[in-house]
């Protein structure tokens, strides 16, 4: 196990309000729904991670919708290409411009017990975004709690089917319940048309719950999604823990916020119960 180190935000500032005053004003306007009387029921996740100009309603539509829990498993797509395919960090901290959020290293290690291909490196989280930018909707919706950060740069479907056995192995073993986070957008920088046309083919396999159905039509549809790795083992997990079905809860594009029809990104948000 590394020794225990503080992450610093890497986009505070420019993702979200580097200020915790403007921030929670922020976080209160995207985060308009409380937990359902089905919340219990809630395996898992997939939320966006755009500044939050841009898809921040889609992720406060979700967060504002899930159980409480004392402990996350947060997975997202290596974007800068350093580090491990398949990096955890066991220890220390997370800061964001609301305060810090411990590492589950107890949880951290039974995910590595159950998951021989994970291996210790901040490397790939130093400037990842990915992750960070969920944070502050958990620290302003739940307060207390601690998460395990897993970047993902591996895309074969072996490793991430092997991943989410695992997570979920680990899950089962937690003494207090764990949700599981899928951190992705989707298609990238094509028009509007094309980009909606192409989130429909992959949003329908993730509500089919059907994590090959999403790697094959991805790979097939050239669909830019660049979180589909975290979403598979994700989907995979959620299975192995007892999910039945996925629900919609927001889509939208940037063109929603930019105007630019012609080069758009897709932001879905889905709770798996």
């Amino acid at each position: 196990m590394q020794t225990p180190s503080i992450r610093n935000p890497a986009v505070a500032g420019r993702f979200y309000a580097a200020k915790p005053e403007v921030l929670r004003h922020q976080l209160d306007g995207y985060l308009q729904a409380s937990p359902s009387s089905h919340a219990e029921m809630v395996r898992g996740c997939m939320v966006p991670h755009a500044g939050y100009t841009y898809s921040g309603l889609v992720a406060g539509s979700v967060f504002g919708r899930l159980p409480a829990r004392s402990s996350y498993i947060i997975l997202c797509p290596n974007h800068t290409g350093r580090g491990a395919p398949l990096a955890i960090m066991s220890a220390g901290e997370w800061l964001t411009p609301l305060g810090s959020v411990p590492i589950d290293s107890a949880l951290a290690t039974s995910l590595r017990r159950s998951c021989h291909l994970l291996m210790e490196d901040a490397k790939a989280h130093e400037d990842e975004h990915s992750i960070e930018v969920q944070l502050p909707f958990l620290q302003h919706q739940v307060g207390t709690f601690s998460f395990v950060p897993i970047a993902i740069g591996v895309s074969r479907y072996a490793a991430l089917d092997a991943l989410g056995h695992g997570l979920a192995q680990a899950i089962r073993e937690a003494p207090e319940p764990v949700l599981l986070i899928s951190s992705s957008d989707m298609n990238h920088y094509e028009s509007v048309e094309v980009t909606r046309a192409k989130d429909r083919k992959a949003i329908d396999q993730i509500l089919a719950l059907d994590p090959a159905g999403l790697y094959d039509v991805v790979q097939r549809e050239q669909i830019s999604m660049c979180g589909y790795g975290p979403t598979v083992a994700m989907l995979t997990a959620s299975k192995d823990l007892g999910a039945t079905r996925a629900e919609l809860v927001r889509y939208t594009t940037s063109a929603e916020s930019s105007g630019d029809r012609n080069r758009v990104v897709g932001y879905a948000g889905i709770l798996v119960h």
